[in-house]
């Protein structure tokens, strides 16, 4: 069974880069399709796929709350606010901002927690010697 061994703040990052380019504006061919949020991103395993990867294998299923992981589209049920609104609500009672704004939030607050709990950089110091590392942003040495 395939796992979804993709970078999960990658995947956001993309996700909101996504969203921010205007990727679930309806396209002129299709004006009369909802885009489902998630489901119609490139963040999908089947995206643009003719097979269906299980949702389970999708790293998105750790923001799935337990009860709803069964689901069809459990993707639909992770709360968004603190009020745990979800996609699922959204799409009956929000208008397409309140469900962009919603998923920004919720994007750039998940952002910035993976980010804050990612371990710092360790700060070697030797006398007379140089060390040269790799800065994980960049491809060229760094050297302290």
């Amino acid at each position: 069974m395939p796992t979804d061994n993709r970078n999960l703040l990658d995947v956001l990052k993309f996700e909101l880069e996504f969203l921010e380019q205007g990727g679930y504006g309806r396209l002129p061919r299709e004006s009369w399709q909802a885009r489902f949020v998630f489901e119609d991103s490139p963040t999908c395993m089947t995206f643009n796929s003719k097979d269906r990867e299980p949702c389970s294998e999708c790293l998105l299923m750790q923001f799935v709350p337990e009860n709803a992981r069964e689901e069809q589209t459990p993707c639909v049920h992770i709360p968004l606010s603190p009020s745990g609104k979800t996609l699922e609500v959204l799409y009956r009672t929000g208008t397409q901002q309140e469900i962009e704004e919603a998923l920004g939030a919720w994007l750039r607050a998940t952002i910035r927690r993976l980010e804050e709990e990612q371990p710092k950089q360790a700060t070697v110091v030797l006398t007379g010697v140089t060390l040269i590392r790799r800065d994980i942003s960049a491809e060229n040495p760094v050297i302290p």
